[in-house]
């Protein structure tokens, strides 16, 4: 898998989370309805991950935010891992894993290495999208009853939340 981009930058605190995770006035026409970040006080060295592991088996942080309009909701998820080489296994993995779901044709997101596919759980649509960038890996994912699922606001909502995670990474 080539990563397209991204930094180096190790996302450790709440406040890059923060940073990188949508926020209200980002999301105009979307109601906010939750947001953290989880430091993990002890993460999983990568090496006990193993290739049969989960993908975010070595993660050392997670952050989400969460926002729903009529009938749908977005979900922001970004997983950080504690370099690049962890964060690309966590992808490999994340993709290989995905491959028995269909397929959503969604528009490559600049910048990133990005793939999308459409699953049920829970009685409950979703189109997923997922970004790996630098040591993130970052999903988008739409769901609800009756939701649309549409690829075009995927994309919109994967390139707002790409320039985040980017924008996130820089700041110093």
């Amino acid at each position: 898998m080539v990563d397209k981009g991204g930094s180096d930058t190790v996302f450790r605190t709440e406040e890059r989370f923060r940073q990188a995770l949508p926020d209200p006035a980002s999301m105009a026409g979307w109601t906010p309805r939750s947001a953290n970040a989880e430091i993990e006080e002890a993460p999983e060295p990568a090496a006990n991950c193993g290739p049969d592991a989960d993908w975010y088996c070595a993660r050392i942080a997670r952050g989400e935010a969460n926002f729903e309009a009529v009938g749908e909701e977005a979900q922001f998820d970004l997983t950080a891992f504690a370099d690049r080489s962890a964060a690309q296994d966590a992808c490999r993995k994340e993709k290989t894993w995905s491959a028995k779901y269909t397929e959503a044709q969604v528009p490559p997101v600049p910048g990133v290495d990005s793939h999308a596919y459409y699953r049920n759980a829970g009685g409950l649509d979703g189109l997923n999208l997922f970004m790996c960038t630098g040591t993130v890996v970052a999903q988008v994912l739409l769901e609800g009853e009756g939701s649309s699922l549409d690829p075009a606001t995927a994309h919109s909502l994967a390139q707002l939340f790409a320039s985040r995670i980017h924008k996130a990474a820089a700041a110093q």
